[in-house]
């Protein structure tokens, strides 16, 4: 009986650790796609990001800062984005 229980004790919380992770992973992944931008500002700033910043591919964060950097360098389209977003 007690290893029955035990057993049973065991998959519940094996079940409430994968639905934590589960809840985990679902909110940063909707974390992520918020930081990548709009369609738009996706569309015009891709060539720049394979062109400039490719090393910095998938971290967002660092993708952000290296067209910072390179500002100069830009694509009319993504330093019209970036001027309209305040970057």
């Amino acid at each position: 009986m007690k290893a029955r229980f035990l057993r049973f004790a065991g998959v519940r919380s094996r079940a409430r650790r994968a639905s934590t992770v589960g809840l985990f992973l679902t909110l940063f992944a909707s974390a992520a796609q918020a930081q990548q931008g709009t369609p738009e500002q996706r569309r015009a700033c891709t060539p720049d990001v394979y062109r400039l910043c490719a090393g910095e591919i998938p971290n967002v964060r660092a993708i952000t800062a290296c067209l910072r950097r390179n500002r100069s360098s830009l694509s009319e389209a993504c330093r019209t984005m970036f001027d309209q977003a305040g970057g």
